[in-house]
């Protein structure tokens, strides 16, 4: 049986006004529900013991993930990479752009599902949730600080010793404490309510034909690394990418291994419709782009996958009516509750 982590706290904070371009919206009042495994999800691989979420310990997580002061100059925070209504990536940029404009190696990858991820960048250089922070905070090219110097800042900010009493017992600002509140945020980033979560779980929703037809299909010919219901097998992989920096050797980066040189992770498809550009590059812009390129587009190198070596060649066959039903199946992994969560939202 499944064990559900049900901390009930009503969230009072985020019922406050917001006021942009002289336009005041109120939203409802959220009730947070702390953490809680969706019935047709497994168990989780996060050790909830060492860090249970809370109402206090999210509310300062959030806080955090939006605040720019994490940031050499004060101009990036983790919600400048990594924004909601793209599932928590930088829609429309194909590497990630840090302080000073300044580009990184890779596209950004979500923040979705962070509960059952058991690899943490796209090299997975990070094996802890609780660790992945320090990464992207000290990178010269995305956040340049140092963790002594985020936790200075945050001793002598106005709000943060309160909410880290509120959330840890005093008001002692600890680099454990920091990265525990940041994980309680991403461990609420649930996505598992799309048009696919409700059919599978019986919620009275059913794909067309055309949905079918994809899923299918999909099952036949996608599902080896996209397993289902995260969609990831969280393996590396070679997908026969054209090499755009030698440099970046992906997963051989880690474990010094050639065999694993331009090897990354295979990423989650759920909201991919909402995550544009793909692969760890950004270098396809569409999904027709994207089908494309495992149709026809493959670039041979000594660690491609075997999974895509056929006798008839490089990648995975693909008709123009099956790329068509491929696609509106992976639009119904579309989960617009989670897009549009007041709860995660700045």
């Amino acid at each position: 049986m499944k064990q559900l982590f049900t901390f009930l706290f009503i969230v009072t904070a985020l019922g406050s006004l917001f006021t942009a371009c002289g336009d005041s919206n109120q939203p409802t009042a959220q009730q947070f529900k702390g953490f809680t495994v969706p019935s047709n999800f497994p168990e989780p691989t996060y050790k909830f013991s060492n860090n249970p979420v809370t109402e206090a310990g999210f509310t300062l997580g959030k806080k955090l993930f939006y605040d720019e002061i994490l940031s050499l100059d004060g101009t990036i925070a983790c919600a400048s990479c990594h924004i909601q209504t793209s599932a928590f990536t930088q829609h429309g940029h194909d590497l990630s752009h840090g302080i000073n404009d300044l580009l990184t190696l890779r596209n950004t990858p979500p923040v979705q599902n962070m509960a059952w991820k058991r690899f943490f960048m796209l090299d997975g250089g990070v094996l802890d949730l609780d660790l992945f922070a320090i990464n992207p905070i000290t990178a010269h090219n995305e956040m340049g600080e140092t963790m002594a110097n985020v936790l200075e800042k945050l001793r002598n900010h106005k709000d943060y010793p309160s909410l880290f009493e509120k959330a840890f017992g005093s008001k002692e600002i600890t680099t454990q404490r920091f990265l525990k509140a940041l994980s309680q945020f991403q461990l609420m980033c649930i996505s598992a309510d799309s048009k696919y979560d409700k059919v599978k779980r019986n919620e009275g929703a059913s794909f067309t034909s055309d949905e079918q037809a994809g899923y299918n299909l999909f099952l036949q010919k996608c599902e080896s690394c996209h397993k289902e219901p995260l969609f990831t097998n969280e393996a590396f992989t070679n997908n026969g990418i054209p090499i755009v920096n030698p440099d970046d050797k992906g997963r051989a980066s880690i474990t010094l291994n050639p065999k694993d040189e331009y090897r990354f992770i295979v990423p989650s498809l759920r909201n991919v419709a909402e995550t544009a550009p793909y692969m760890h590059i950004g270098k396809f812009k569409t999904l027709s782009d994207v089908l494309d390129h495992y149709s026809s587009g493959m670039i041979d190198h000594p660690t491609l996958d075997s999974t895509f070596r056929t006798p008839n060649g490089l990648g995975i066959p693909l008709t123009t009516d099956e790329k068509r039903v491929l696609t509106f199946f992976l639009q119904t992994l579309t989960d617009q509750n989670f897009l549009k969560n007041p709860l995660l939202a700045p």
